[in-house]
């Protein structure tokens, strides 16, 4: 009993140091002169992945990862950024999963061409499948740092910097262990005397999101749930979309409160039906669950076992040997496509 009480009395006496206030990406300033300097004509700025990914992704940025989990994730962007190669990656997402995960076995199967050196988020895993393997082999090797926010701090991060401020405060976090685990920081209102949590503003280098429509310009429509999306795009200082079909502007102008994305946000438009894939988009498809269980199941056989080899033959088929994301898609084969569109039930979409 002694011990025991020892034990937890020396526990108790740990001093946890607060981490330091310091922005993963661009500052507040750094991120609004650029917004100021880029030109707000209309232009077309439809282009390939190829080059909107060599044009933007370079080593050491801070990556926005749209999406939520396994809903409308930018899953044809991280493909090609894998086979582009990016080293000492920041990435800064509210909730996702086959995206981290394809760069953190990208990470450990070749760590010359992907590298994660942090992330700050409010969840990595695939939810009813599971949690994710690579994450808790990045995480318990001491291999990638964390700033772990909650869905909701996460996502008013965004906010904010879509908004041009340099942090916002929040009710949750304060008086919970969550203080520990970010960069957040307790303060007194100056209104009320009381105590307040503020979370800096996140400002990714580059912001990658697909969306259901979108024009030449990058005027994008996001039907279903928002997934932070319309944030994380306002928030980078440079967006790429994918779009799963380019509508013409005239009805871009005939419902502009559809519009959840503007232009001048966006640097590059790709046009990529499928682009979520394996995971789902709102009226298009459904989840490919088969897909998303298989890989998680070469991943969670790695960190079990250490041996590589069958993420090694994942990457090979699926991702190095394709040329693009479609090539991915044609291995997939069009009855699994197929399929998951009769599987979303045609959810109506406005076009």
């Amino acid at each position: 009993m002694n011990e025991t009480g020892s034990k937890i009395k020396n526990i108790s006496k740990i001093k946890y140091e607060p981490k330091a206030a310091e922005y993963w990406g661009p500052t507040p300033d750094e991120a609004r002169k650029k917004a100021v300097e880029k030109s707000k004509a209309l232009k077309d700025k439809t282009t390939t992945l190829k080059e909107a990914v060599s044009r933007f992704v370079k080593d050491g940025i801070n990556l926005g990862i749209g999406g939520f989990v396994n809903t409308r994730v930018p899953a044809a962007i991280i493909h090609e950024i894998i086979r582009h190669g990016a080293r000492d990656l920041t990435l800064s997402f509210q909730s996702n999963s086959i995206c981290n995960e394809w760069l953190a076995g990208a990470m450990i199967v070749d760590p010359d061409r992907v590298s994660i050196k942090r992330a700050e988020l409010s969840w990595w895993g695939y939810e009813i499948i599971g949690i994710a393997p690579l994450l808790r082999y990045l995480n318990t090797n001491g291999m990638i740092e964390l700033d772990d926010y909650t869905n909701y701090g996460m996502s008013v991060r965004f906010k904010a910097a879509a908004m041009g401020i340099p942090f916002i405060p929040v009710r949750d976090h304060g008086g919970s262990d969550m203080e520990l685990t970010n960069k957040g920081k307790m303060v007194e209102c100056p209104y009320s005397g009381r105590n307040v949590y503020i979370v800096p503003a996140c400002h990714p280098d580059v912001g990658i999101v697909n969306v259901t429509a979108s024009d030449v310009y990058g005027n994008a429509r996001v039907m279903g749930a928002q997934c932070t999306c319309p944030e994380i795009a306002l928030a980078s200082t440079h967006t790429i979309i994918t779009t799963e079909r380019i509508i013409p502007t005239e009805s871009i102008r005939t419902y502009p409160n559809l519009t959840e994305i503007p232009y001048p946000a966006v640097d590059a438009v790709v046009e990529q039906p499928f682009a979520s894939y394996p995971g789902a988009c709102y009226g298009n498809y459904w989840f490919d669950m088969d897909h998303l269980r298989y890989y998680r199941g070469i991943c969670d056989e790695f960190r079990k076992t250490g041996n590589r080899d069958g993420l090694k033959k994942y990457f090979d088929e699926y991702i190095f040997s394709c040329e693009t994301f479609d090539d991915f898609l044609e291995k997939i084969g069009y009855k699994t496509l197929r399929k998951l569109r009769a599987m979303d039930g045609g959810q109506p979409i406005i076009l």
